[in-house]
């Protein structure tokens, strides 16, 4: 279990706090580029406690500014996004991607008063339909690169990428993805149909753990008994400073996957949700499945007719969930009774209603861990060493500006009992570009 001084230190993310500023020295992924056109209507987005306004400009270029005037206090969503900017409707201010006013039609031409104002605002870098922000010093030189990972990196027909709201604070949802215990349990069937019955990970729920620190974060190792010569290892990877990783299964429909988990506030996260091949074109049909869903379930992904868009006003409006705790999640007693352990739709649902159905902050001081709950304790406490450590004295994590440190891949090896996981799979956890998975599935 956190104490509740420990919890507060974790979960509290706004300006100021010491989780907050140090994600502020990592690169954060935060939209879809397909959802922002040209001279669209702006975007309200929440990011580290901070209400914040998203648009593309006439020339394709992002911006990410506050969302209030300068001028006199008049929300800029209502702003005109034409002409290279984004004009105030109140008294026509306008400013460019970086915060720059650019015109000022109330005041003298001569008026040098919009060399002295500008509007707040974070640089944006797209790579692969992305839109990442820097949050941290002004000072460009400063900034460390952008973060090669894999999933970031691959061609567009090899990888899937969507984007959700989740209602609880970024620890509690990453913690949910890095305890790999839960899965053959909460996304069971009870009427021994589908792919997950047959899962080597569904014949032994009582996995063992072992974890080991990286430089990039935790290796979380589930081991679980295939017969008395052979064991079946899955690593999941906690990758700083919100990433977790899932390791790949085997079958037609193979691939890697994971989450960013983006604190909005304290108490929301924006998902990022990745599918991957590394060197060929996801399956067909898994494309399908994320982006439509499958018979009113979702799998892991948010389908798009999942979203219950709240409109431009409401921080990632359209990117809120019909499956949240206002709706019950969508929760079906007869399906659990009848085909589903949980009754609940799909995969995600599933998780994000444990993560999130109590309380948007859990208590953790009421949790009763045990053994396979080994990864989230060590996780925890090397966020609790690494923040002192930046608390104090402004430490940030070894290599943390090294792009390709999260170059990093999950794994699932057989292997005979007597093989390290951590020295079979060492090769197979280093991502590379034009790498194949280099081992059976």
């Amino acid at each position: 279990m956190l104490s509740k001084d420990d919890n507060e230190t974790l979960v509290r993310v706004g300006p100021g706090t010491t989780m907050g500023d140090l994600f502020r020295n990592y690169w954060i992924p935060f939209f879809a580029s397909k959802d922002l056109e040209k001279d669209a209507q702006p975007q309200t987005v929440k990011l580290l406690g901070e209400t914040l306004i998203v648009f593309r400009d006439s020339e394709g270029d992002v911006g990410l500014v506050d969302n209030v005037c300068p001028h006199r206090g008049a929300p800029l969503i209502y702003g005109r996004n034409e002409d290279c900017g984004l004009r105030c409707v109140y008294h026509g201010w306008k400013f460019d991607t970086k915060g720059n006013v650019t015109d000022m039609p109330a005041e003298p031409v001569k008026s040098r008063l919009k060399e002295r104002v500008k509007i707040k605002s974070y640089p944006c870098v797209e790579r692969n339909g992305v839109v990442w922000t820097y949050m941290g010093k002004e000072d460009e030189a400063t900034r460390p690169p952008l973060p090669n990972f894999e999933w970031n990196m691959v061609p567009e027909e090899n990888v899937v990428v969507t984007f959700r709201v989740q209602e609880c604070n970024w620890l509690q949802a990453l913690e949910g993805e890095i305890d790999s215990a839960h899965a053959p349990i909460l996304h069971g069937r009870i009427d021994q149909k589908g792919y997950i019955n047959d899962w080597v990970a569904a014949r032994d729920l009582r996995p063992t753990f072992e974890s080991v620190r990286q430089d990039f974060g935790m290796s979380i190792a589930s081991r679980r008994v295939v017969d008395e010569d052979t064991l079946y290892w899955r690593v999941n990877q906690f990758v700083m400073p919100f990433y977790s990783m899932v390791p790949p299964q085997a079958g037609e429909f193979h691939e890697l996957s994971g989450h960013a988990w983006v604190p909005m506030d304290d108490e929301n996260s924006i998902c990022l949700m990745f599918s991957y091949r590394p060197v060929e074109p996801l399956h067909p049909k898994s494309v399908k499945v994320f982006n439509e869903g499958y018979k009113g379930r979702d799998g892991g992904h948010h389908s798009v007719g999942s979203h219950d868009n709240q409109g431009p006003e409401v921080p990632y409006g359209r990117y809120v969930s019909k499956f949240r705790r206002e709706t019950g999640y969508h929760f079906d007693y007869e399906l659990q009774k009848t085909q589903w352990f949980s009754g609940l739709p799909g995969l995600w649902v599933q998780d994000a209603a444990c993560q999130s159905g109590v309380a948007q902050i859990y208590d953790r001081s009421k949790e009763n861990l045990c053994t396979s709950d080994t990864g989230i304790a060590m996780t925890r406490r090397m966020l609790l060493e690494l923040a002192g450590a930046f608390a104090e004295t402004g430490k940030l994590p070894d290599r943390f500006d090294d792009p390709d440190l999260y170059m990093v891949r999950s794994v699932s090896l057989t292997l005979p009992k007597e093989e390290k996981w951590t020295e079979s799979g060492a090769e197979h956890m280093k991502a590379e570009i034009g790498k194949d998975f280099g081992y059976v599935l």
